[in-house]
Order: C-alpha cells, then structure tokens, then sequence
C-alpha cells in the first residue's frame, strides 16, 4: 500500500521555489513534493483559493514566513484536505499599523525600480549574523526577486497588509503540526512561533541553532531532519 503524502511548499514574501532547493530532494521519499505559485493574487483569500485549485486533493502543507500565514487561509478554507501542516519562520498574529505603514513605503520604492536595493538593506536582519556575508544566500534572495517581479512583490504586499489575525483559530487545529523558527530570527521573532506552538493542540515547536529568517539555505540538514521527523508522523 502506497503511504505517501503529497506534500505542498509555499514560499515566503518576494521568494519562489527557489527557497525550498536545498531540501526538496530529501522530502522526496515522503511523497510527491509541488511548490506554490504565490505571486498572482492580491489576497489571502485568493492565493488559498488558487492554490487548492492546484493541489492534490489531501496533502502535507508547509508554509514559510508569507507562506505560513497563506497556510492559515488555507485551513480555513479546506481544514479536510491538510493532513500535516508546518509553519516556518512565520506567525499568527495580523499586521501592525507600523508594519503596514513600513510596507506601503517599501512597495513605493519597489515602483520606483529599487526592490533590488530592499532586499539588499534588509539581507542583513533576514540571516543569522555569521551569515551577513553569504554571497551565495545574498545570490539566493536576488535570484527570487527576479522571479517574483515588482508585480508580484506588490501584490503579496498587497496580500499581507490585509490579512487576518489567525490565532483564534489556533485551537482549531488538529492534523500533526510543526512549528520551525529560528534562535536569532529578527524578522519574525520566534516568541510568535512559541505563541502558535503554545495554541496548537500538539504541536511540536523546533528552534534552529545559529539561524536567521531563512532556515532553508541557512541550516538545510537542520531543516530536513525537522520536516522529516513531521513527514513521518502517523496521521490518525
């Protein structure tokens, strides 16, 4: 009998499949693994809903940072069809007036042709700091730009401003969760991923060692033997 589950990877804010490279490979053996085009719509509701409209019809789903709080749409548009969900570097809480503010002046320099410019200042705070001098990550993040575009970075701007506040519907949570952060994660704190551990029904909470934003290309084995170890829980 075949026990593999399709697993669903979806990518953070200006990033693309690009930031699962590392680790697809090994996830392999769990099942078929599609990572999610989250760069066409402007809403949460919409990228969920694209995004079901693409998926198999159950599957493990794991989101990063942007792509944690599309998994919460998710569950709240199709809970039956997630049999195991992660949530990466991310958190459940909505934006702030400050945060939305800092966005919107962020996506008015991204007209003006400088999303190169954003991701180059913001490297820094997105990797542990023995990583600020990665040219290879620093490759990783430009390259994603490039795929996600200036159109794409706004709608996904667009997206995040107007999300939900997700932690009322922690409880509601039963598949096997996992909760990845990392310990120097300056992004999003990982405080925020011990508060949705905390309102998850057993979730399981993982804290990198010398780990940023990016837990991907910053500690891949890490990763994996985290993912792994929740792949391979039995879902009841």
């Amino acid at each position: 009998m075949d026990r593999t589950t399709p697993i669903v990877l979806v990518p953070g804010l200006a990033s693309s499949a690009r930031i699962y490279a590392q680790i697809i490979p090994a996830l392999w053996r769990f099942g078929p693994v599609m990572v999610a085009n989250h760069i066409r719509d402007d809403s949460m509701a919409a990228i969920a809903r694209r995004i079901l409209s693409e998926a198999p019809p159950r599957f493990a789903l794991a989101g990063h940072s942007m792509g944690g709080y599309i998994a919460f749409e998710i569950m709240r548009q199709a809970p039956e069809r997630v049999a195991k969900l992660a949530l990466i570097n991310t958190q459940a809480r909505p934006d702030t007036p400050e945060a939305t503010a800092r966005r919107r002046g962020l996506m008015d320099r991204a007209r003006r042709g400088e999303l190169r410019a954003i991701r180059e200042e913001s490297f820094p705070e997105l990797v542990h700091p023995s990583r600020r001098d990665d040219a290879e990550i620093l490759k990783l993040v430009h390259a994603q730009d490039e795929d996600v575009g200036v159109e794409g970075y706004l709608r996904q701007q667009t997206a995040i401003i107007a999300r939900v506040d997700s932690r009322s519907t922690l409880s509601a949570v039963t598949c096997p969760t996992l909760v990845l952060t990392g310990d120097a994660d300056n992004t999003i704190p990982n405080a925020l991923s011990k508060e949705m551990a905390e309102g998850i029904p057993g979730a399981r909470l993982v804290i990198l060692d010398r780990c940023g934003h990016l837990p991907q290309p910053e500690q891949p084995e890490a990763t994996v033997r985290a993912l792994s170890e929740w792949l391979g829980t039995e879902v009841v």
